[in-house]
């Protein structure tokens, strides 16, 4: 397991307190929590446990509390989007096709990661279809 004393504090905001999340937000946290992370045993906080069962914090809270969810699973590829939301404000980008927040280090990107896969399909697909339609005005030029 990953040791939570070696992670550093969690920033604050100016005013002293931790980030806040919104209800959608706290929701992919949980969903996050629940899937990834290594301390989560059935919704119970085993790096807190000393003998008795405790709730997982950060699933019930609507602040960033928890150092480990903070500093590995927001880092994680399926927590980025989260973390955009909830710490880079300056650097988020909202995706023109679903509207999903997303950190790029790209100053042109305009979609998420899976609208961008979709997206880049969807166009390969209109150019391959615009060069086949050339191709046959070309041969049916030759005729």
């Amino acid at each position: 397991m990953f040791n939570i004393k070696d992670l550093p504090p969690i920033e604050r905001g100016p005013n002293d307190s931790l980030p806040r999340m919104t209800d959608k937000q706290r929701r992919e946290a949980v969903r996050l929590i629940q899937s990834l992370c290594s301390y989560n045993d059935n919704r119970n906080c085993l790096y807190l446990d000393r003998g008795e069962e405790v709730t997982c914090p950060q699933s019930i809270s609507y602040s960033v509390c928890c150092k480990y969810f903070r500093h590995v699973l927001l880092k994680h590829k399926e927590g980025k989007g989260l973390k955009a939301a909830l710490f880079q404000k300056s650097a988020l980008k909202r995706c023109v096709r679903c509207g999903k927040a997303f950190s790029s280090t790209s100053n042109n990107a305009k979609y998420c990661a899976v609208c961008g896969y979709e997206m880049q399909k969807k166009q390969k697909a209109e150019y391959a279809r615009k060069k086949r339609a050339e191709s046959r005005k070309v041969e049916a030029g030759k005729a």
